[in-house]
């Protein structure tokens, strides 16, 4: 791939109403979203005529899953695309919009596209003032970064919010890419993009935190235990909600629930392992209490262990 590469003119420069349909789309930036994204894309049958790629590894990365496309300047690319996929961190989001409008960048009728799970189209108000139709498209799943990731679309579920005339657009872009669209409205997208961050992230830091506890007495495979209790809690809870918690709390188990409080008060476990279980304990309690898993009585002795 070369940078400022110019690109087939009949790929890139034929007028919309001679490519059947098919949009030319320009990737901003080049990260593990905006590649496998863009390759989707073009999947479905676009045409992608150019790609912002700053860093090695966003090269690589756009070189394994764009092959051909050309690096090119993001004027650049706003000037050719008919469709702009901005796949940038969250914070550099409307920082980017302001710019691209404030230097004449926006065309009219254009589509502007971002992958923002914080924001809804409102950070895209500079660029629909320009005329610019505004799209928040968020895919809500982890990405490699690898070809594997096009397959994973196709179980992916998209966060989508756009203004009503044109949300049938951001819709059938996510249909084409493989996914499912859910709509969320403007006002509802920042609690959103908590819930997948509470669900993903921190997911991630239970797991580690509960393998470290397994290494330190000598499971050398932590995954080998984790892996199969972990898939059935979260296959059960989803399909099942909390009716299906098990363990000390749900069977109002006082007696074990004090002994692992000791355990981790007189461990040398790290004290972030300790503030989340006591954290997530007490949590689990109430909502197994709000739930009519347990009494109020049994809630009660289970807080107490908690808080002494």
């Amino acid at each position: 791939m070369t940078a400022e590469q110019p690109v087939d003119p009949y790929a890139a420069e034929l007028p919309p109403s001679q490519r059947e349909g098919r949009l030319g789309v320009g990737v901003i930036s080049a990260g593990k979203v905006g590649s496998v994204l863009g390759a989707a894309l073009r999947g479905a049958g676009h045409s992608v005529i150019g790609v912002h790629a700053v860093s090695e590894d966003s090269r690589n990365r756009a070189e394994s899953l764009l092959g051909g496309v050309p690096v090119l300047g993001i004027p650049e690319i706003m000037r050719r695309a008919e469709l702009v996929l901005l796949a940038v961190p969250d914070d550099a989001l409307a920082e980017l919009i302001n710019g691209l409008a404030e230097a004449g960048h926006i065309q009219a009728g254009q589509l502007i596209v971002h992958t923002s799970g914080r924001c809804g189209t409102e950070v895209l108000a500079p660029a629909q003032r320009s005329g610019a139709i505004g799209l928040a498209i968020h895919p809500a799943m982890t990405f490699t970064g690898l070809s594997m990731d096009l397959q994973k679309l196709h179980t992916c579920a998209f966060g989508v919010t756009a203004p009503g005339p044109v949300l049938p657009i951001a819709q059938a872009l996510v249909v084409e890419m493989g996914g499912e669209p859910v709509v969320i409205r403007e006002t509802d997208r920042l609690t959103y993009h908590a819930a997948l961050a509470h669900a993903s992230n921190h997911l991630n830091t239970i797991t580690g935190q509960s393998a470290e506890m397994l290494h330190r007495i000598g499971v050398d495979h932590a995954e080998t235990v984790l892996r199969p209790l972990m898939q059935a809690s979260l296959d059960n809870a989803l399909a099942s909600g909390e009716g299906a918690l098990t363990g000390p709390v749900a069977r109002g188990d006082a007696g074990t629930l004090r002994d692992h409080v000791r355990l981790l008060a007189g461990s040398e476990l790290p004290a972030d392992i300790r503030t989340a279980y006591m954290a997530m304990a007490r949590a689990t309690t109430q909502r197994a209490l709000d739930r009519g898993i347990i009494s109020s009585g049994k809630a009660a002795e289970l807080l107490d262990v908690l808080d002494a």
